[in-house]
């Protein structure tokens, strides 16, 4: 090869069937694969090309670099880049193309929105010519026409997920923070609700081991948690620890990604998704069906009397309470959670994940005042809620006997119960989702945001 012909891109088809040559490519990005170090000293990371001739499946592109900093760094799915002088090899049944970061080069352009024909991205080596211009046109012509995602399999909302399995998921980036040296956690969020799990906590260990309010180690700050939507979970994902930190720089606060091959998992009651070194993303645009989609199914909760409710409580929570204001429309628990003011009432359906004290005969202490601690839960957050003295009493209805206190107790955790009426131990428990009214309120004038507390009040348990 040499002169013009040395530049001379190939169709990807005829790209593949140049096994062992040094070839020249041109496509639109529709995968990246998170960055990672190479078993020596490199880094790379997989880039997924289609062009007009290999739309289906198209090519992957290893691409190896000094440094994170060296690799592409791909701006959104649609996107188009161009390889120099990539080599042509076979991986089991697949074929792919080897950029080698001596000889090989590579430019990234803006894809189907784009009207400037210069890279945003080049590596070291990379020399410009005058036909990269229409290269870029065409691509953008025939991207503008196509659906390079027709045919691929649909991603799951948060609603779908099944512990344990790797999936696709469609998300919003809403945050992205290091909770403790070198741990990093993505929140993301699709306006839908993560389904109920059960509780494998033992009651008797809650005051020394209670249940965590959320997987980071500390709370996130009232600023960063009054920027989250009020409705739908917010999903932490973890970064794995074999996945380099610095792959986050793929990630946008703001943008809708697709996550592809994420696992699923409870930890103490609370969905998590991991992030894989096997697991590789989509930026997808604002335009996008699957975002419209999801924005719409998010407003139209917004603007419901009753739909702010958790999508598994329908069409209505368990009748085992009742409250003071039936016809008061329901709120979630990050709704109270960002407030705007410090004091204020609210009417929630939740489940109740935990109690302290456990055991029926120590809910008053001292004798006749009620004094008991709920965990409570709904699809958005988790809080403590307090049941006191006279908000106790028409909580339990009275003082009623002991046995009638467990059964209370058993129903709204959802402790399982054999035949007989005993308890079975250590079953897992599921609770009902039930409507309860929430007040907050401070213990410290000088720090009423730090000292902010939640009572249960106007609430009967009627089992």
């Amino acid at each position: 090869m040499g002169g013009e012909d040395d530049y001379r891109f190939m169709a990807i088809e005829d790209a593949m069937a140049s096994l062992n040559q040094k070839v020249n490519i041109i496509g639109v990005v529709v995968e990246m694969g998170m960055p990672k170090r190479s078993k020596g000293t490199d880094c790379f990371c997989t880039v997924k090309i289609v062009d007009q001739s290999h739309r289906s499946s198209g090519i992957s592109v290893n691409v190896f670099a000094e440094n994170m900093e060296k690799l592409p760094h791909v701006e959104s799915a649609g996107d188009i880049i161009q390889f120099s002088h990539v080599v042509m090899k076979t991986h089991g049944q697949d074929v792919n193309a080897v950029f080698n970061k001596k000889f090989s080069s590579f430019a990234i352009f803006e894809g189907k929105y784009g009207e400037d024909f210069s890279p945003y991205q080049v590596s070291s080596n990379f020399r410009p010519r005058d036909q990269d211009k229409k290269f870029v046109k065409d691509l953008r012509k025939w991207l503008a026409d196509s659906e390079i995602d027709k045919g691929m399999k649909e991603p799951l909302s948060l609603r779908e997920i099944r512990e344990g399995e790797r999936v696709d998921l469609f998300c919003k980036i809403l945050h992205i923070c290091e909770v403790t040296k070198d741990e990093w956690i993505i929140f993301v969020w699709d306006g839908t609700d993560t389904p109920p799990v059960s509780v494998q906590t033992v009651l008797e260990d809650e005051m020394d081991n209670p249940l965590p309010l959320q997987l980071e180690s500390l709370p996130l700050s009232r600023d960063i948690l009054c920027t989250f939507p009020t409705v739908g979970t917010i999903l932490r994902v973890i970064v794995d620890q074999g996945s380099e930190k610095l792959s986050l720089h793929l990630l946008k606060v703001g943008k809708w990604v697709r996550f592809l091959k994420i696992i699923c998992e409870v930890q103490a009651g609370l969905w998590r998704g991991v992030l894989m070194p096997s697991t590789k993303l989509r930026y997808m645009p604002d335009a996008d069906l699957l975002v419209s989609q999801r924005q719409r199914f998010y407003d139209e909760r917004l603007s419901s009397k009753w739909e702010r409710m958790p999508l598994s409580s329908f069409p209505w929570p368990s009748r085992i309470t009742e409250t003071d204001y039936e016809h008061v429309p329901v709120v979630t628990l990050m709704d109270v959670v960002t407030h705007s003011e410090v004091t204020a009432k609210f009417k929630c359906v939740v489940r109740v994940a935990a109690i302290v004290p456990w055991r029926a005969e120590d809910f008053c202490s001292p004798p006749g005042t009620y004094r008991t601690r709920l965990t409570l839960e709904d699809p958005t957050a988790r809080i403590h809620a307090f049941v006191h003295a006279e908000d106790g009493e028409k909580f339990f209805e009275g003082y009623p006997p002991v046995d009638v206190l467990k059964r209370k107790r058993n129903k709204l955790l959802g402790i399982a119960e054999s035949d007989d009426g005993n308890e079975i131990n250590n079953a897992p428990r599921n609770p009902p989702w039930v409507q309860c009214c929430i007040k907050s309120y401070y213990l410290v004038k000088g720090d009423v945001w730090g000292s902010r507390r939640y009572r249960i009040f106007g609430t009967r348990l009627v089992t």
